[in-house]
């Protein structure tokens, strides 16, 4: 007998967890290139690299700085989009909007040079308007009206 040497692979589950392993560190790769702004979500999501794809919108999204569940759920509200959305099932469109809304400035993050929230501004009512004392009123008014009037200015400041 003749013994012949014959390459067995590997049983299929020792293969899966081996992909699974690969995938897990590429992803993990991903996450800090992000995380260090060395790429961008907007890249990812156009371009939708191999270790993406298995990935949902979440834990793309979570992989920022400064994001975590209730901004992710947030952002993903506004646009209809689910949390578990796995990247590489979303159609062109869906891609497309989502790039989009990546790229605009967020209303009130006035430290990053982008524009401020009027949100708060606008619950005041005196807003756009000068403030005008009391003394300013009263030459306004007139003479006449302003003995009538004036010790309610004085008291309703």
């Amino acid at each position: 007998m003749t013994a012949t040497a014959t390459s067995v692979p590997a049983p299929q589950h020792l293969q899966a967890l081996k992909r699974a392993n690969e995938v897990r560190l590429a992803r993990a790769e991903l996450k800090r290139r992000i995380a260090s702004a060395e790429l961008s979500v907007r890249d990812v999501v156009l371009d939708c690299p191999w270790e993406a794809q298995s990935m949902t919108v979440s834990d793309l999204l979570l992989s920022q700085p400064r994001w975590g569940h209730t901004r992710c759920r947030k952002f993903l509200a506004g646009i209809p989009m689910s949390e578990t959305k796995v990247i590489s099932s979303m159609t062109e469109r869906q891609r497309m909007a989502l790039h989009a809304v990546l790229g605009r400035p967020r209303p009130g993050n006035a430290r990053r040079g982008q524009s401020t929230s009027l949100t708060r501004l606008s619950k005041r009512e005196d807003v756009g308007t000068p403030r005008v004392g009391a003394g300013e009123r009263r030459q306004e008014l007139g003479a006449a009206e302003a003995a009538r009037v004036g010790g309610q200015l004085l008291h309703a400041g």
